[in-house]
């Protein structure tokens, strides 16, 4: 069953940010290697010490940027199309990362922004 495997956090200041979620979740940050912007990534920890959900922090792109989830689906390009069938819209197309698979940013029927990404790194 589809699950939330990621989430983008944006920061108007990423070094304040990352102060404020480490110290309040003991959250750390790594910067990530080979992105050509300034993007962390995060690591949580779940309520037993386990490894817990991860997430990337970078710079906040526009004012009314948020918190976004990253929903991981066998095939993205499937699910857009059942994304536009249930009444939803598709506001990025899915688009390849290399080494990674593909994703794309979508809008819910109550206007929630979401992500959606696979590991098929065939995709091109």
């Amino acid at each position: 069953m589809p699950t939330i495997v990621h989430f983008d956090l944006p920061a108007d200041d990423t070094e304040r940010a990352r102060a404020f979620y480490g110290e309040l979740f003991g959250w750390t940050f790594t910067r990530a290697e080979g992105v050509p912007m300034e993007y962390h990534l995060i690591a949580t920890n779940a309520l037993d010490g386990s490894p817990g959900l991860a997430g990337g922090m970078g710079p906040r792109g526009a004012p009314d940027q948020q918190i976004l989830n990253y929903v991981g689906v066998p095939s993205v390009a499937a699910y857009l199309d059942r994304v536009v069938q249930l009444g939803g819209t598709v506001l990025m197309p899915r688009t390849p990362i290399p080494g990674v698979g593909s994703l794309a940013i979508c809008q819910d029927t109550e206007g929630n922004r979401f992500g959606l990404v696979d590991d098929d790194q065939n995709v091109a």
